[in-house]
């Protein structure tokens, strides 16, 4: 049950958009142009990095979610259990693993991050580009992760319909949330 009386028993991170629209306007769009635009990470790459940090913070709420996405688009359960594991041992993309320990390391220890850490995801070929949206999606679920968590939004049930996993894996943010707000009735 959320934490204001203003939100249903149900709550999603939606009612809180749907709550405060001049400020979730806009961050709709950011949440679309960081998982959904032009990116040398793929989307999947994307949700995995999504899944990994909402997982490293603890929250079900994005993680169970974003899970479902990342299965939707290819990536098996067992990848995603094993993302908060050894790294090393994680069933991922080898030149995934450095921006993965890059994520870890600033979800936790945000002020130890060096030039080291870096060049070791450059040197598995990845570009600024790419450095820059895997660091920004950490931030994004960061972000998201203590807005859930802060107004004390569980997790509900997760669809496994295969019109939700086809609108996961073709739909971009902004009609999700906004269907999602539709839904709710603040469409």
């Amino acid at each position: 049950m959320p934490f204001v009386k203003s939100m249903p028993d149900d709550a999603s991170a939606v009612d809180v958009f749907a709550a405060h629209p001049a400020i979730y306007q806009p961050w709709v769009q950011t949440i679309n142009a960081i998982m959904r635009g032009p990116s040398s990470l793929s989307h999947k790459e994307r949700e995995i990095i999504a899944v990994y940090t909402s997982g490293l913070n603890e929250c079900q709420y994005c993680r169970g979610g974003h899970a479902f996405i990342a299965e939707s688009l290819g990536v098996s359960h067992e990848t995603i259990e094993d993302l908060l594991g050894d790294i090393d041992q994680a069933r991922v993309d080898e030149r995934l693993k450095p921006v993965l320990r890059y994520i870890r390391k600033l979800t936790l220890t945000p002020h130890r991050m060096t030039q080291a850490d870096a060049d070791a995801v450059f040197d598995a070929g990845w570009d600024e580009k790419a450095f820059h949206d895997a660091i920004a999606v950490c931030c994004l679920f960061s972000f998201m992760n203590r807005l859930v968590g802060g107004f004390g939004i569980l997790p509900g049930p997760q669809s496994d319909s295969p019109e939700a996993a086809e609108a996961a894996r073709t739909l971009d943010y902004s009609a999700m949330i906004g269907s999602a707000l539709a839904a709710r009735g603040h469409g």
